[in-house]
């Protein structure tokens, strides 16, 4: 379906009941990486997926496309949706999202899940390195975009043993709009860091990191999950990608958040859902 927020569209899917558990997707990616867990987790869960602005089949509209931005556009979809409380999880730069999430609209989430991504902003060379590629975007196409990122998503045995799904993945990349991919390369070369929120998490986490992950190291995710008072960290063996590598791994570590996020307000019952300022 089409969702408009202050003007902008946003393709979105919306499917099964109970606990609204929102999907948020990589870079250059689209929410459609998420099929395999929402296909399972739909049956327990409404599961909610969009096109992140400039990406997939969202509207491209003028950058950079600032993290809190992002957010805001998160929080307008489900105000469309009539959806209050969420559990939330992103991949990579859809963990970005979902830590700004975290620091605009606490009161909104019961659960996170960060599924191979980082909480600190990026150092000098790596912001510098993005802002180089959205000029190559702007100038060349996505054509510098894959070159630089498909040797890179997936552990070594995928490039061997799974071709069509190096393929499959090429095709979803090649189809980003270049200037939305340039907005978004600037948005988080550009975002300030999210390592002052790790001690406030008061709900429910689940941390997944990638073993082969040469894009976020795994020691990024550890680096989080040992911030957060009763965060879970699971290490998948797979790269870049538990979404296609590990998918009956990483649906199963977003099950768990969901049990965790049930049991967690069952006990609650008896007192008020407390916001993060309350607390």
């Amino acid at each position: 379906m089409r969702v408009a927020v202050d003007g902008t569209f946003f393709d979105v899917t919306d499917e099964g009941r109970g606990v609204a558990l929102v999907l948020i997707h990589g870079f250059p990616l689209a929410k459609e990486t998420w099929d395999a867990q929402a296909l399972e987790l739909a049956s327990r869960a409404r599961v909610i997926r969009f096109d992140l602005r400039g990406l997939g089949a969202s509207s491209v509209t003028p950058g950079p496309y600032l993290m809190e931005a992002l957010a805001g556009d998160a929080a307008g979809i489900l105000d469309a949706l009539d959806v209050g409380e969420v559990v939330l999880a992103g991949h990579s730069l859809g963990g970005y999202v979902a830590l700004a999430f975290w620091r605009m609209f606490a009161e909104r989430v019961r659960g996170l899940g960060l599924i191979c991504t980082r909480a600190g902003a990026d150092d000098e060379a790596t912001a510098r390195g993005r802002l180089e590629f959205a000029q190559r975007a702007e100038r060349d196409g996505m054509a510098p975009i894959v070159d630089a990122f498909l040797p890179r998503f997936f552990g070594p045995p995928i490039y061997s043993e799974q071709p069509q799904l190096i393929e499959r993945m090429r095709v979803l990349v090649e189809r980003t709009n270049p200037q939305g991919a340039a907005a978004m390369l600037r948005g988080m070369a550009a975002r300030v860091s999210s390592e002052d929120l790790l001690a406030e998490i008061d709900v429910p986490l689940r941390v997944v990191g990638g073993r082969n992950d040469t894009l976020i190291p795994v020691e990024r995710s550890q680096e989080i999950a040992a911030a957060v008072r009763g965060a879970r960290l699971d290490v998948l063996e797979c790269g870049h990608l538990p979404l296609y590598e590990a998918p009956q791994a990483l649906t199963a570590s977003l099950d768990g958040l969901l049990a965790e996020v049930a049991a967690t307000r069952s006990c609650a019952k008896t007192a008020p859902w407390r916001t993060r300022a309350e607390s």
